[in-house]
């Protein structure tokens, strides 16, 4: 499996170095950053798997992070974990209520900081402890690599397969024509961003027969996600 990206909020260059090497360990590609304005374009430019936000950062604070990742189209559903010395309880109410998926406190032990954000993936990602994906009335074996729509059986390509694949594994997250194309032909490919809505249309046109709904929503100015809700 490809590494999972994490950007790391995190002023205590101590600590995070302790951080990086924990979850360098776990397969884990950590982007670090001191500061909150930073933590935007990054998470913004390039969503990570997940994020570990320190509530008291450099430049705009953590829990307004999280504030703003959750307006925005392609963070809306980016997992977050809160890092803080704040203990009491409505500090943690009102982490959790501005959109963190948990809340750390610190002092905390990085084995169980690792095992928390694994747990979290499992429940945003299920690719990471299933075989099998399922959104809706779709199902995709990663085994034997075949896709189902209300239980019949639909052919798509190797190319709208991996689409649709991290689409199902990140439900409900929106990515852009260019995420898409780094995707599915790596970053350094000079194939035209019309491919992707070539793509798109192909794997809607495979999903959608026999009159079914179409799942995947094009979010203007945005890109597509997996979605059964209409913009």
């Amino acid at each position: 499996m490809a590494a999972l990206r994490l950007l790391l909020v995190e002023d205590d260059d101590a600590l995070a170095e302790l951080l990086k090497w924990h979850f360098s360990k776990q397969n884990f590609e950590v982007v670090h950053t001191r500061d909150g304005d930073e933590a935007l374009l990054l998470a913004r430019e390039n969503p990570p798997d997940i994020m570990l936000l320190d509530w008291m950062v450099e430049g705009t604070s953590g829990i307004e992070v999280c504030r703003q990742l959750r307006r925005y189209p392609e963070t809306a559903n980016l997992p977050i974990i809160m890092l803080t010395a704040r203990g009491e309880e409505d500090d943690r109410i009102r982490g959790l209520e501005t959109g963190a998926d948990d809340y750390v406190t610190k002092p905390f032990s990085p084995r169980e900081l690792v095992a928390r954000v694994l747990a979290v993936l499992r429940r945003i990602r299920p690719a990471l402890s299933k075989e099998q994906l399922n959104y809706n009335d779709i199902e995709m074996d990663l085994v034997s690599h075949r896709v189902k729509r209300a239980g019949t059986n639909v052919s798509i390509g190797p190319t709208e397969f991996r689409l649709l694949r991290h689409l199902m594994e990140y439900p409900r997250r929106v990515f852009s024509r260019e995420k898409l194309l780094d995707y599915i032909w790596g970053q350094d490919s000079d194939i035209e961003l019309r491919t992707v809505d070539v793509h798109i249309r192909r794997l809607r046109k495979a999903l959608n027969r026999d009159g079914l709904p179409d799942l995947i929503r094009t979010v203007r100015s945005a890109g597509y996600a997996l979605d059964t809700d209409e913009e």
